[in-house]
């Protein structure tokens, strides 16, 4: 997979990640609304989490986070079960911004990089990268339909 392919299509979807939340307002970032499990705070954080974990974790790189944010983000977690205050906002989208800069910068020459078997197939960095644009565009979708009921 050509690498500007990749890193076009992170660039592009979490560009409209960033478009949606940015404007939000901020008594709606924690609010769960009806139908859902998760606010849209917890989505940049899972996307954020997920995506540390999907390209660094998965290719056995060293992963940046603090390790607070697996039992906040990660996979099957909500608010509701929260034990300890989440990491503020404005912290969620520059480490989003960085996270996709770091990503670029460390790995643009290691995309064929074969990577240990996953539950996601891929089979070296440039799928896990790809994977996980795959995950945020269905956040992007969660975000916008969120935005949209929180009106």
């Amino acid at each position: 997979m050509r690498d500007t392919f990749i890193f076009e299509k992170l660039d592009k979807h979490l560009g409209e990640l960033l478009q949606l939340v940015e404007g939000c307002p901020e008594n709606k970032r924690r609010v769960v609304p009806e139908g859902f499990k998760n606010s849209l705070h917890w989505q940049i954080g899972h996307v954020l989490t997920v995506t540390e974990f999907h390209v660094y974790g998965l290719s056995e790189q060293t992963e940046t986070l603090p390790a607070n944010y697996q039992a906040l983000f990660a996979y099957s977690t909500k608010p509701a079960d929260w034990q300890e205050e989440p990491p503020a906002w404005d912290l969620l989208i520059a480490q989003l911004k960085e996270q996709n800069n770091r990503i670029r910068e460390s790995l643009k020459d290691k995309l064929e990089v074969p990577v240990k078997e996953n539950f996601l197939k891929a089979e070296n960095i440039g799928e896990l990268i790809f994977s996980t644009v795959l995950h945020m565009v269905n956040h992007v979708g969660i975000i916008s339909t969120q935005l949209k009921v929180l009106k």
